[in-house]
């Protein structure tokens, strides 16, 4: 018997020599490259990039390759070229704009506060409704993974106004509980929590064209609406603050958030088209017309809060241009996603707002960051 002194670690103990070949028989390694036998019964349950399905898909999900749909991988990688963090903004002259009594008009500061109140909640109920909702009920391996990339831009985008709010020094229970006391974003979010709701009850599963429709219809009002619409009135209220020489930093940040955004809405469209295509049965009239329904829905609850932000002109803009601009932009979804047009024929009243998203150029519009932002001319937003 061993006594603690005596005993032998595993390094020390002594090693089983070898056995010699048996009788004549040479044992070899098999090549390092030589292919591996495998059972013809697994090598049939690999995947097979055709039997790949959007939605109550039947093969593997972690099974990356062999890629089905291509554009979801495309998507992933450009987001990845295009990462950016905010803390790499200088918002020292946002800093002193802001101190300075005379630096922006009340309606300014209002603005500016009224966005951060919508925005810090809106990309926390985008991304609950990814991680929480969408991510299980799509079964495409290369579509999670860009859900996996989006899901970090919107901590991304909410690090960002947190970040501005520290930055200026603002109330932060102001700030953050805007989505309970302020109408206009209250009227917003309560539109988009039922969606999230369906996706994240967990007795909620596709299969049927009941449920499938109800995701369906999440889709296209994260995608479309959200996304698409509710967001282009801050974008818009911000970045012509920029184009002013105002809260340069916060614009800064905001134009790199529309790029992203902009990135997730096209992302969602692909999503929502390739459903359709492998599930015609989906796309009946009246599920047409509950859409219908909801963009209107959507472009007056934006509407109002284009009036609460501006109750007066500012910055050259007013709330009544923004009637046109929303209605220019639900035009636009319905025809991506193969709706007829909502509205009669609309002119972009802010066309440099599609200079801001195509902008192809290493440098940012603004120029305010050290830091280059990395690869914003390899994307293609049509």
């Amino acid at each position: 018997m061993l006594s603690w002194d005596d005993e032998v670690s595993p390094a020390a103990a002594p090693r089983t020599p070898p056995q010699a070949p048996l009788g004549n028989v040479e044992l070899t390694q098999p090549a390092a490259n030589a292919p591996v036998a495998v059972d013809a019964a697994l090598l049939a349950k690999r995947v097979n990039a055709d039997d790949k399905r959007i939605i109550n898909g039947k093969t593997d999900v972690n099974q990356l390759v062999p890629f089905k749909y291509k554009w979801a991988w495309d998507k992933y990688l450009a987001g990845c070229a295009n990462h950016w963090m905010p803390q790499e903004v200088n918002m020292q002259r946002d800093i002193e704009l802001w101190k300075n009594p005379n630096g922006l008009t009340d309606d300014e500061r209002r603005l500016v506060k009224r966005n951060l109140g919508f925005f810090v909640t809106a990309d926390s109920l985008a991304a609950n409704n990814i991680v929480l909702g969408t991510y299980r009920h799509i079964t495409a391996p290369e579509c999670r993974q860009y859900l996996l990339r989006q899901a970090f831009e919107e901590a991304i985008h909410t690090h960002a106004y947190q970040y501005i709010v520290e930055s200026l020094g603002l109330d932060e229970g102001e700030i953050f509980n805007a989505y309970n006391e302020v109408k206009s974003i209250r009227d917003k979010d309560e539109f988009l929590i039922p969606f999230i709701n369906t996706l994240t009850d967990p007795a909620f599963t596709t299969g049927t064209v009941e449920n499938d429709q109800k995701l369906l219809k999440s889709l296209i009002v994260f995608a479309c609406l959200m996304e698409g619409l509710f967001f282009y009135v801050g974008f818009t209220q911000i970045l012509a603050l920029g184009r002013q020489n105002k809260m340069m930093g916060a614009a800064e940040q905001y134009q790199y958030i529309l790029r992203d955004e902009s990135m997730h809405c096209n992302f969602g469209i692909d999503l929502i088209n390739t459903i359709k295509m492998e599930n015609p049965l989906l796309w009946t009239a009246e599920f047409r017309e509950e859409i219908k329904v909801l963009f209107l829905k959507a472009v007056d609850l934006e509407y109002a809060y284009a009036e609460d932000t501006m109750p007066r002109g500012v910055l050259g803009l007013n709330a009544p241009m923004f009637k046109g601009y929303l209605r220019f932009i639900a035009n636009r979804r319905a025809q991506q996603i193969g709706l007829e047009q909502m509205f009669a024929q609309e002119e972009n009243p802010f066309p440099w707002m599609s200079e801001m998203i195509d902008l192809k150029k290493e440098r940012n519009f603004f120029e305010t960051r050290v830091i280059e932002y990395q690869t914003g001319g390899a994307l293609n937003w049509e």
